[in-house]
């Protein structure tokens, strides 16, 4: 299942790209709100991170792998769960000097029977999910506006 979205922002894609790569500043931003992060991998590209989280009242665990790298327009990330595996893309393009706009793509696919029977009913609600994946880009759009993962972009 595929989900996609872009939101445009007051800021310099340069800049709103220094922000995204500052991966310290996401792990830090997990641990608090609850994310375990440990990272796999050494630094560059081959970067990696092993995450526990609580959804849904059970333990999950997850591992990310940042899997290409193109400065300063594209970051691709693999995920693997027990019942799924991601592909997550994000991309940049420059509005003009002072304005950036950043696409958000993501493809979900089940590994076992309970991820494909989740999906297929998340099929059934895909337009509503759809929305709160627009709606989760627009503020994390607005927290990279805001300064909240670094200093402020603008």
């Amino acid at each position: 299942m595929k989900f996609s979205t872009r939101a445009d922002m007051e800021a310099p894609a340069g800049r709103v790209f220094d922000t995204l790569s500052d991966f310290g500043a996401f792990e830090r931003f997990a641990r608090r709100k609850g994310v375990e992060v440990t990272r796999s991998a050494g630094g560059g590209a081959a970067q990696g991170w092993n995450l526990r989280f609580t959804l849904r009242g059970r333990k999950r665990e997850m591992s990310v792998r940042l899997t290409d790298f193109e400065r300063p327009e594209r970051m691709n990330f693999s995920a693997e769960s027990k019942s799924f595996n991601l592909e997550f893309t994000l991309t940049l393009i420059a509005l003009s000097k002072s304005r950036a706009r950043l696409s958000v793509e993501l493809d979900i696919r089940p590994r076992t029977l309970s991820g494909r029977l989740l999906l297929q009913s998340m099929r059934l609600a895909k337009s509503r999910i759809s929305r709160r994946f627009e709606a989760a880009v627009q503020s994390f759009a607005g927290k990279l506006e805001r300064g909240e993962f670094g200093g402020p972009l603008a």
